[in-house]
């Protein structure tokens, strides 16, 4: 339970950095949606509308090449292989920037050659998608890059400079706005620069740390391991799959909407999914906190960590997400007033039933995001695929199709609705096939395969609020080795070395600020090996710099930490998203 309870806080503390990564792009867009819509007009936004599906591809290659970091620097850094780490860090960085330059020369050489017939035929929306695009191009490599830096300073704790760096995009994305569109009367073409040059500025502050002296992740040319590109698309394809087949829908939808509604019927989607977009930057946000969790679990082999991430998911996202949705419902009026003012208009009912539809949706897409991350964790990829094919395309486009006849754009949004259901209906039923039973529990949903991790009999899981259950904690672990049959000297060895460092965390760690920790303690039989690893949410202490600081003076002083390091074989520190984590081999 006490692991649990650190999850949750890692859950919740490494979020709000996460969200306001994620809605930087939708703030962005409804920015750009609401001076298109009051300042250029109906027929602009439009162009916006269009534009999404290209915005998605955009987003699916991010997500493609940050998913997949994300999986392998979470497990290098759970084996604590720094070197690795750092190749693959400088592989992400130089990807993602040579991939942002060749969309932004080819989308905008059709822009600037007019060859963009196959996404609008109308003449008019069509120059103004031209001059969009145009706009947009500018920002496509920060726009990539964007999506990367936030993964690795959330690795080094720096979620600080991600809030930092996204506010200052936020305030000069409406300061070009105001500038471009308003003083210099540059149309829609000053809306699309407006964000990308505000794009580049937030590169600039997040990436700024990476220079500095401070960062232990450098970008090294000369050791960049290339053949890990194959390994990055492979684990971020899955998660980024969704994304892409999400494109394939926009486009189709669009199709529909321009052929059933018309024009208008494009404007009020783009408005609904644009105001919408703002919040689906929480549970865009909840899943890339727990990838970064689930990455370290599986890179520790930490069967336990593993499912309390998912039920911490299941018992807080969820709910959240659907207490934030009523929000969304109840305020579906004053929400689309902040984009169409005539609120007796065609587009401005449709776009507010959008409004009170497709929230209901979203705790369905909290549980979806979280399968599929899971999944790509552990290597899933038929089940994945099947999964993001289904919620990609599959429902979304033929319940539009089938419903858009007789129930107009609801149909669409409706169709959005069904598709969650769809999704949570094939998590299950895998599970039940799976297990030829019906799942009772998350952990039954998950599957997890018997190969990972320790199995129970090989290992215990301890958790210590105060010194009195550190002092238990060491006739734990002696009978524990006694019962694998580790020799009397090894097995006191063990408790002693752990008695010794937990201890120490509850003397001075616990007491250094006037918060409440908790230390979580798991022991391991491995290949004839007992492995403990203790973690803790106190301040960073590296034990080796204590140990090392002291080798030279009073042999007294520190002199527990010191026999630790005698008597272990190894012992690995690193200090994880805001955690202490010690692992000791006896």
């Amino acid at each position: 339970m006490h692991n649990m309870k650190m999850i949750r806080k890692m859950m919740f503390l490494l979020l709000p950095a996460q969200i306001l990564l994620a809605v930087v792009g939708t703030i962005n867009n409804l920015v750009s949606t609401y001076f298109a819509s009051n300042y250029v007009g109906v027929d602009a936004l439009s162009a916006v509308g269009l534009y999404s599906p290209l915005n998605m591809f955009l987003n699916a290659t991010g997500t493609l090449l940050s998913g997949g970091c994300a999986i392998i620097c979470g497990k290098l850094l759970g084996q604590n292989d720094h070197k690795k780490l750092q190749g693959v860090f400088s592989l992400d960085l130089i990807v993602a920037s040579i991939i942002g330059l060749l969309f932004a020369l080819v989308l905008g050489s059709a822009a600037a050659l007019n060859q963009t017939s196959f996404f609008t035929k109308d003449p008019v929306v069509r120059n103004l998608f031209n001059q969009f695009l145009l706009g947009q191009v500018i920002g496509m490599v920060p726009t990539l890059l964007s999506a990367q830096l936030p993964v690795f300073l959330a690795m080094e704790n720096q979620n600080k400079r991600t809030f930092i760096a996204s506010l200052v995009y936020i305030f000069f994305n409406l300061i070009f706005n105001v500038t471009f569109v308003l003083f210099m009367k540059m149309g829609i073409f000053g809306v699309a620069l407006s964000s990308s040059l505000g794009m580049w500025i937030f590169i600039f502050v997040a990436g700024e740390y990476f220079v500095s002296k401070k960062s232990e992740l450098k970008y090294v040319f000369h050791s960049i391991p290339w053949q890990q590109i194959t390994n990055i698309i492979s684990i971020g394809f899955p998660g980024a799959a969704s994304f892409l087949y999400q494109t394939v829908r926009g486009l189709i939808v669009n199709r529909l909407l321009e052929a059933r509604i018309g024009s208008v019927g494009l404007s009020a989607f783009a408005g609904a999914n644009n105001i919408m977009g703002l919040f689906w930057a929480i549970p865009s946000g909840m899943v890339a906190v727990s990838r970064l969790l689930m990455g370290i679990s599986i890179g520790e082999e930490d069967r336990r960590s593993l499912i309390d991430v998912m039920k911490g998911a299941m018992w807080y996202y969820v709910p959240l997400m659907a207490l934030i949705d009523v929000g969304i419902i109840l305020c579906a009026n004053p929400l689309t007033y902040l984009l169409f003012k005539d609120t007796s208009s065609q587009v401005f009912t449709m776009a507010a039933n959008g409004l009170r539809i497709l929230p209901l949706c979203m705790p369905f897409s909290v549980m979806y995001l979280h399968f599929v991350c899971y999944g790509q964790s552990i290597d899933r990829k038929v089940y994945i695929n099947v999964l993001a094919l289904l919620d990609g395309v599959i429902c979304v486009v033929v319940f539009s199709y089938l419903l858009i006849h007789s129930m107009g754009i609801n149909g669409v949004y409706v169709a959005n609705v069904l598709n969650g259901v769809i999704t949570t209906i094939y998590i299950i039923a895998y599970a039940w096939i799976k297990l030829k039973r019906m799942p009772k529990s998350i952990e039954d949903l998950m599957v997890i395969p018997k190969e990972f991790g320790a199995p129970e009999e090989n290992r215990i899981d301890i958790s210590l609020n105060t010194m009195e259950e550190v002092v238990h904690l060491a006739e734990k672990i002696q009978a524990f080795c006694k019962e694998k049959g580790i020799d009397e000297r090894r097995a006191y060895l063990a408790a002693l070395a752990m008695e010794e460092m937990a201890g120490n965390i509850v003397s001075h760690g616990f007491t250094k600020d006037h918060k409440k920790h908790t230390i979580d303690v798991r022991v391991v039989y491995k290949d004839e090996d007992v492995i403990m690893r203790i973690k803790d949410d106190c301040i960073p202490f590296d034990p080796k710099e204590r140990k090392d600081l002291t080798e030279n003076e009073d042999i007294t002083k520190n002199i527990g930490i010191r026999m630790v390091y005698r008597i272990a074989k190894k012992i690995d520190y690193q200090n994880l998203l805001g955690l202490n984590v010690l692992q000791i081999r006896i």
